[in-house]
């Protein structure tokens, strides 16, 4: 089977084909020919995602998905929760992102965080939602050289190691967009 993904980012793309295995082949938009930026005006990460799916879904009519995380940081009331990939600025960096995160939990002792992915699914038209979370604790320095975005501040319960320093395999089998993409990848069976 063969499903878009609604995204751009090649990283993201390369995680879920993991995640997904060889029995699901996954597009994204620049496979389509698509270099539009895709609207992201919800206030939920649910709205983001369904906003995405549908953009791609009624101007191309393929069966897609389209996702949209959010790190929610205790201390910080939630933030940056729906803004995670722009914290720091429209055109903001991954390292931009980190830094002003790291800043804004100076000296703050409860660093308790977790990462939601929704996932949206349209599939012969009709829509989906699956969701995934884990929950962890921003470290105080960036640790680790794998994965993106928050990956090296953010470490998972459980675990001595940020997402940035676990690799690939074990990151995948715990992750937020981890949890939710399996959650769709059952519903497919």
């Amino acid at each position: 089977m063969e499903l878009v993904f609604a995204t751009h980012n090649p990283h993201k793309t390369i995680e879920v084909q993991e995640i997904a295995g060889a029995h699901l082949q996954i597009k994204n938009l620049k496979d389509l020919g698509c270099f539009d930026e895709i609207p992201e005006t919800s206030d939920t990460l649910a709205g983001n995602a369904l906003q995405k799916a549908r953009y791609v879904y009624e101007r191309y009519h393929v069966n897609c998905f389209a996702d949209d995380t959010g790190l929610e940081v205790d201390a910080l009331d939630g933030r940056p929760g729906v803004y995670s990939a722009r914290f720091a600025g429209e055109h903001c960096s991954y390292q931009d992102n980190v830094d002003k995160l790291l800043r804004e939990m100076q000296g703050k002792t409860n660093r308790k965080a977790c990462f939601k992915t929704v996932v949206a699914l349209i599939l012969e038209g009709k829509e989906y939602l699956f969701e995934g979370r884990v929950d962890g604790v921003i470290t105080e320095n960036a640790r680790g050289n794998a994965g993106f975005g928050y990956d090296p501040v953010f470490q998972p319960d459980g675990f001595d190691a940020t997402f940035a320093e676990l690799g690939e395999d074990v990151k995948n089998s715990i992750s937020h967009r981890g949890r939710s993409m399996r959650k769709m990848l059952d519903f497919l069976k």
